[in-house]
Formats: structure tokens, C-alpha cells, sequence
């Protein structure tokens, strides 16, 4: 029997998942028909949704909600959304957190939108952007010249840093510090679903992380489920920064 067929009539789904369940099991039934033909799982995930991408991606939520605990505008930005991972599990999980989507391509912006609606978030937006692009609309907003061209739409859907950034298999830390640590407000945190090595990633990274604004990387586990290998977040916090002009 499939692994999926197992863990879908678990008790494991609805301790993890809670009330949040029941969206989570239309996004898994969307993914289930149409993720591999649009190009957004592989083949060989079709019979491991559960534990490869939605579990996973729910690994995240304790620290995201453990971050947001004393934050005074609890907002998170996914960066690089792709098929939703972690984005659209941690706000079904998550209903009183307002989530922003960042996905550069404009055909996994359409799926995004479209879970978004067979799941029935109320909290979840998607722009379409780079990361520099969303860089620039916040530095905009704030005055600062942007070092790219921000598309007017982009500008309009985003204003502010996040109280939390978080992503999942973008890239390694010596890029993603210079896409998602700019876009992390002061005191609030980067929180990277990442492999095994996580540790290696930071320790190459360090100068970028730095440079961005980052201290205190380090590496977390974290729990999957019972009897499921745990998987690891890289959590860097934001210090202030000093604009340079």
C-alpha cells in the first residue's frame, strides 16, 4: 500500500494538522491531480505527498508562531512559493497571520490562486515578483531608492518588511540571505526549511548573512510527526541596519 494511502486515514494527520485538516486535504487532493502535470511535483513524489511536502511544510509552524508570539503586526512573507510549500500549509494552520506569496513565475501564481480559493484561505495573498523586486517596493515605500525596476502592481501589494520570512528549497544560503533577509523587519526573524546541510550552508554563508543584516544563525530540528524523520529550519534573526544611500 502507498504511503499516502496509509497517512490519509491516520490519526497522525489530524494531530499535526488540527482544524486546519480539512484545507489541507484539498490542497492535497489538488496536488494529487494536477501537481505532477504542471510540472509542480515529481513523479516519484505522487505516492508521498503527505510526509514529502505537506507535513514537511507544516514542520515549520511552531517556530513561525513561536517568532510571531510578541510581534506587533503578525505578517509572513513566503519566499519563492513555487507549488505552496511551505506558504499555503502554514497559513491554513496559521488563520489569524496575514501571508504574502512571492512567486516570480507567472503560471505558479495562477495554481497558487487557485488553492488559495479550493482551499478557502481568507489570510493569503499572492504577488508576483522576484525578491529584488519586492526588495526595492519596501525600500521604496520607505523612501530609499530602489535598485531595480518594482512593477507598479508590486509596489502597491507591498510596503512594509515581514515580521517573519519564510522558504523552502530556493537556494543556498549564500543567495537567499541577499533575497530574504532584506525583507525581514528589525527583530524579526528568516526561517528557512532546509536538508541535512543546513549547518554547512550558514557556516559558507556567514559573510552574506552578516552584510544583510543577519545574526544568530543557527539550526533548529524539527519534529515532522511521530515515527517520521524530523527535518531542519535555519533561523537567522535581523538586526538593524543603517540605510546606505
Amino acid at each position: 500500500m502507498a504511503e499516502d494511502s496509509v497517512l490519509a486515514g491516520s490519526k497522525l494527520l489530524t494531530d499535526v494538522f488540527g482544524e486546519a485538516l480539512p484545507k489541507v486535504q484539498a490542497f492535497y487532493a489538488k496536488l494529487d491531480r494536477e501537481g505532477e502535470e504542471r510540472g509542480l511535483i515529481g513523479p516519484r513524489d505522487q505516492n508521498i505527498l503527505w510526509e514529502r511536502h505537506l507535513l514537511n511544510s507544516a514542520a515549520v509552524v511552531p517556530f513561525i508562531r513561536k517568532a510571531l508570539h510578541k510581534a506587533q503586526f503578525k505578517t509572513v512573507a513566503d519566499v519563492g512559493s513555487g507549488g505552496g510549500f511551505p506558504g499555503l500549509v502554514a497559513a491554513a494552520m496559521l488563520p489569524d497571520v496575514s501571508f504574502t506569496l512571492i512567486e516570480p513565475m507567472e503560471r505558479r501564481c495562477a495554481w497558487l490562486n487557485e488553492c488559495i480559493e479550493e482551499m478557502g484561505l481568507q489570510n493569503t495573498v499572492v504577488v508576483r515578483a522576484r525578491a529584488e523586486e519586492a526588495i526595492g517596493a519596501i525600500a521604496q515605500a520607505h523612501g530609499h531608492k530602489s535598485k531595480v525596476d518594482v512593477p507598479q502592481e508590486v509596489a502597491e501589494a507591498i510596503s512594509h518588511p515581514f515580521s517573519v520570512v519564510t522558504c523552502r528549497a530556493v537556494a543556498p544560503m549564500t543567495k537567499l540571505s541577499g533575497w530574504a533577509l532584506p525583507l525581514v523587519a528589525t527583530g524579526g526573524k528568516l526561517i528557512a526549511l532546509k536538508g541535512r546541510s543546513a549547518q554547512a550552508e550558514i557556516t559558507k554563508a556567514a559573510k552574506q548573512i552578516a552584510h544583510a543584516g543577519g545574526v544568530h544563525a543557527r539550526v533548529e530540528e524539527a519534529p515532522v510527526a511521530e515515527g517520521l524523520e524530523p527535518t531542519h529550519v535555519v533561523i537567522v534573526d535581523k538586526r538593524a541596519m543603517k540605510h546606505r544611500r
